[in-house]
Formats: C-alpha cells, sequence, structure tokens
C-alpha cells in the first residue's frame, strides 16, 4: 500500500499580507522645516522684520502644541514677499524656494 498526502489546500495559509495603509504625510510635516527656510532667507536678505519676529513666534508655539495654523499664515505672507522679491530678481530668492512654500501652503 502507498502512503498518500494528508495535506489539503486549506491547511496552507495565505501568503498575501494586508497592511492597514498609511495616510500620506500632511503637508505640516514639512511646515516647520519650510518656515525655517523662510526665516533664515529673510534673515539673510535683511526684511520684513516683524513677519521674521511672527515666525519665530509661530515655530515655538507650534514645536509646543503642533498647531500649524500660525505658520501656515506667517508662510503666506513670506510667499507674498518672496514672490515680489523674485519679480526684483533679489540675489538668493529663488523659484524652488517659492514652490516649496506653495507646494505646503497647497
Amino acid at each position: 500500500m502507498a502512503k498518500s498526502s494528508s495535506k489539503t489546500v486549506a491547511d496552507k495559509k495565505p501568503t498575501t499580507k494586508k497592511t492597514a495603509a498609511k495616510p500620506k504625510a500632511a503637508s505640516t510635516v514639512n511646515i516647520e522645516k519650510v518656515s525655517e527656510d523662510i526665516l533664515s532667507k529673510l534673515k539673510a536678505l535683511n526684511i520684513e522684520h516683524q513677519l521674521q519676529a511672527d515666525i519665530e513666534w509661530c515655530l515655538g508655539s507650534y514645536r509646543y502644541d503642533q498647531n500649524p495654523t500660525g505658520l501656515i499664515e506667517a508662510a503666506s505672507k513670506s510667499l507674498v514677499v518672496f514672490k515680489q522679491e523674485l519679480a526684483k530678481k533679489t540675489k538668493g530668492v529663488t523659484a524652488s524656494l517659492v514652490k516649496n512654500i506653495e507646494k505646503v501652503l497647497g
């Protein structure tokens, strides 16, 4: 008498894993870095001192409570400033900086 295999198809476990899809990181992940870039550029150009102070305050607030509202508002104000400086062809203001700000705000 020959031995027969006692394993059935039901005994095998499926090899595919189903993992929960991670939600795409919100733009708030980048808002802190972009705000720091904005602040350093404003300081380098020595313009908009009140906006610099606002961004510094909002960065501290964001690090405390993770609420990006103030940073988003300050970034939108700085976007206007940087677009004007880009139109004047101010040295140091690049199109990529403006794009990064727009991406975070968008």
